[in-house]
């Protein structure tokens, strides 16, 4: 949550290495939106604006923003995923602005996904088939959960590496957040409208949820975790099935173009696969494409992570500088 905001009135330059510091002494409360964009529109030079968070309000204002000639660069996958008015409104407003938005780090962080499905669509590729594993803290849960516990029983269960993984930073505050599959609902939503087609939103497609339909109603995540225990077996189940065919369980969402449909769930796969090789919280991403022929060109790399997503932040940040100029 964005608590206090440091600017200057006359616009002059903010001291980069007393910034924060000074932010925290002297900060004040943020402005609202409309007054964002009044203080950016008196700015003496062109605008860039870096949208860090993942907050609603300020995807819906985007549109506002580029209109006035503001460019955006952004990780925040709700603006592009919410709902399909908004993502028509985003990319006209653009146009009418003289602006330019990029947003890589809105899927895959660091990963070259938005930018390599936008250069296969521009030189005129087909592209037939999007699937992969799109979630770090998945990744991490399923790898972790593939060495942990044999068909025997013995190992960590599924609870156990769900509180783990949440101790680890991986997951979100309430890991319900995560196992809703909504993440990755999300960035198919992103990868399918990139690709031509008209997803209405990220509930509009099956999406498959790890949460128990006895738990979905539980008053916060620690009481989910708490009784997420009594539900291993369900998860045990979907292992060991795996494991009599000689495979692995993952979580993975994918589009076929052809037949218009995206789908979010468990899948199973051969030990030796691509998806299922994966190690920590890494994410793969394959396109299938004319071009390509039966091999898909796959990406593969940390997914998640600060780190990673700001480098994915700093290069559409030197994209826009470059193309402004």
């Amino acid at each position: 949550m964005i608590d206090r905001a440091l600017y200057h009135p006359d616009h002059s330059a903010i001291d980069i290495d007393t910034s924060v510091t000074t932010l925290e002494t002297t900060g004040t409360a943020p402005p609202s939106i409309p007054e964002i964009i009044e203080y950016l529109a008196n700015a003496p030079h062109r605008v860039i604006l870096v949208d860090n968070t993942s907050a609603t309000s300020l995807a819906e204002a985007y549109p506002a923003l580029l209109r006035r000639g503001f460019s955006i660069i952004t990780p925040n996958m709700k603006a592009f995923s919410g709902s399909y008015q908004l993502w028509e409104d985003i990319f006209s407003s653009v146009q009418a602005g003289n602006a330019v938005v990029f947003h890589e780090s809105s899927v895959g962080a660091g990963m070259p996904i938005i930018s390599t499905a936008k250069e296969l669509v521009a030189t005129a590729d087909q592209i037939t088939r999007i699937e992969g594993i799109f979630s770090g803290t998945m990744s991490y849960l399923f790898n972790m959960f593939a060495s942990a516990l044999g068909s025997s029983g013995s190992g960590e269960s599924w609870s156990s590496i769900v509180k783990k993984a949440k101790e680890l930073g991986y997951t979100e505050p309430d890991p319900r957040d995560d196992l809703n599959g909504l993440d990755v609902a999300r960035k198919l939503t992103i990868l399918g409208r990139l690709v031509g087609l008209r997803v209405e939103s990220p509930t509009a497609f099956p999406v498959q949820s790890l949460i128990p339909k006895e738990l979905e109603g539980t008053a916060d995540g620690q009481t989910f975790l708490q009784q997420l225990d009594q539900f291993d077996d369900r998860m045990k189940s979907y292992k060991v099935a795996a494991e009599k065919e000689g495979k692995v369980v993952r979580f993975v969402g994918s589009i076929d173009v052809e037949s218009k449909t995206l789908k979010v769930g468990l899948e199973s796969f051969d030990t030796m696969h691509p998806m299922a090789t994966l190690k920590g919280n890494d994410n793969i991403i394959s396109f299938y494409t004319k071009r390509y022929g039966a091999l898909p060109l796959t990406i593969r790399g940390a997914g998640a992570g600060a780190d990673v997503t700001a480098v994915g932040v700093t290069g559409d940040l030197l994209k826009a500088i470059a193309q402004l100029r």
